[in-house]
């Protein structure tokens, strides 16, 4: 994969808020100083190009996206000192009143403060202007229209700054996509009656420095549009090992809603073993349309395909995903399963879970079993699957036999 460019939809959605702000501060300038136009405009390639624009009713004259050659404007002679930043009649300044564009605007008083970046590096103008001379213009005037120039300098550093993470995190997902730079560990799904995996959870591990946990990789990966591919891809990677694994077994991948919902998504699982799999859809992730969703699947699951709901119990949206999706597992989260041989209101919550399933002939798979007494309570209340660092951590290799008394359990 390659290219560097940031989906628009990503950098509108960081820079609106900048964008109100810096237009309210046009806005509130322009009628201070009792002016027509105000605007922020940005130095691309030589030319003045207008960013942020307050002119109501002068859209023919100025509106954000046009441009001007710098050689045409007040910038550049503004930047290297050849005019002032306040000039209350334009007329009474040789330079101004020579330039072509003083006339075909017109321009009668202008006020303008040159916004740098924080590293220093020249951005563009923060500029007022009028058809007529206003000799009432002065220095406290030029000081306030330089606050709100200084407001707009910061908002517009901070979407560069993070113009420059996104970029740098686009970078890095599509560097870790391009040298598959990611690892697969498998934890057991344990069977708690005969205590040998029924099935393993895949889990992506990232090997680039600096070390990020995955979520956070999968964060980033959300930030700059390439959730799907990145987990597609380690999708891919992990049903890899399924012909190492029992007739009987099968492998748990992870995947959002807005790559179920992605193009790509039927089209990668069709050609998979979808007996074999089971899909883990995560309680936190937010389903905006539950009939598009199960109506992309259900195809799958006629085909064999398993589905089960993520983290029930570590918030409230499991019961909506579970009550909606119609689930063939349902996978308790470690946050209920901590100490529930301990905890009465767990253990009644694990059991609620439990009669729910029972009716709609779904599963419990408990998450984050570590102690024996957690492990023998989910047993007596009636939980048949569990997973956990007591039955087995992640591993690289498919663990056949479980140790529980062993070091690397």
């Amino acid at each position: 994969m390659t290219g560097f460019s940031l989906p628009t939809s990503i950098l509108d959605k960081h820079a609106e808020s900048s964008r109100q702000a810096i237009n309210s501060a046009l806005n509130a300038i322009r009628q201070h100083l009792g002016m027509p136009i105000a605007y922020v405009s940005e130095f691309v390639d030589g030319d003045s190009v207008f960013r942020y624009v307050d002119a109501p009713g002068l859209e023919h004259l100025i509106k954000p996206g046009d441009s001007r050659d710098l050689t045409e404007v007040y910038c550049l002679h503004i930047l290297e000192g050849r005019l002032p930043e306040l000039i209350p009649d334009t007329s009474q300044n040789h330079l101004a009143l020579a330039m072509p564009i003083t006339r075909e605007i017109p321009i009668g008083a202008h006020m303008s403060i040159p916004i740098h970046l924080e590293d220093g590096t020249p951005y563009g103008m923060f500029c007022c202007l009028g058809p007529e001379p206003n000799t009432s213009l002065n220095e406290r005037d030029l000081e306030t229209m330089r606050l709100f120039a200084n407001l707009a300098a910061q908002h517009i550093d901070k979407d560069h700054e993070q113009r420059r993470r996104l970029q740098e995190m686009r970078a890095r997902i599509l560097d870790t996509l391009d040298t598959s730079a990611f690892a697969i560990a498998y934890q057991p799904i344990v069977d708690l009656g005969q205590m040998r995996p029924s099935g393993y959870e895949a889990l992506c591990r990232f090997s680039a420095e600096p070390y990020r946990s995955p979520d956070v990789w999968f964060d980033e990966a959300a930030a700059v549009g390439l959730s799907v591919e990145l987990e597609l891809a380690s999708i891919r990677q992990a049903v890899r090992r399924i012909p190492e694994i029992g007739p009987d077994q099968y492998i748990s991948v992870n995947a959002s809603p807005s790559t179920v919902m992605s193009d790509q998504f039927a089209q990668s699982f069709l050609s998979l073993p979808l007996d074999r799999i089971l899909l883990e859809i995560t309680e936190h992730a937010v389903i905006d349309d539950y009939d598009a969703f199960t109506k992309v699947l259900r195809p799958l699951r006629h085909a064999g395909l398993r589905l089960a709901v993520d983290d029930a119990g570590a918030g409230h949206s499991s019961l909506r995903h579970i009550v909606q999706l119609n689930p063939d597992y349902v996978k308790v989260d470690m946050s209920l399963t901590r100490n529930v041989d301990s905890d009465l209101a767990r253990r009644a919550l694990i059991g609620a879970l439990l009669f729910y399933t029972r009716e709609t002939s779904a599963h419990i798979i408990a998450e984050g079993i570590e102690t024996e007494a957690e492990l023998d309570t989910l047993k007596l209340l009636g939980v048949r699957r569990g997973q956990g660092y007591l039955l087995g951590r992640p591993a690289p290799q498919i663990v056949r036999t479980l140790d529980l008394f062993s070091e690397a359990s």
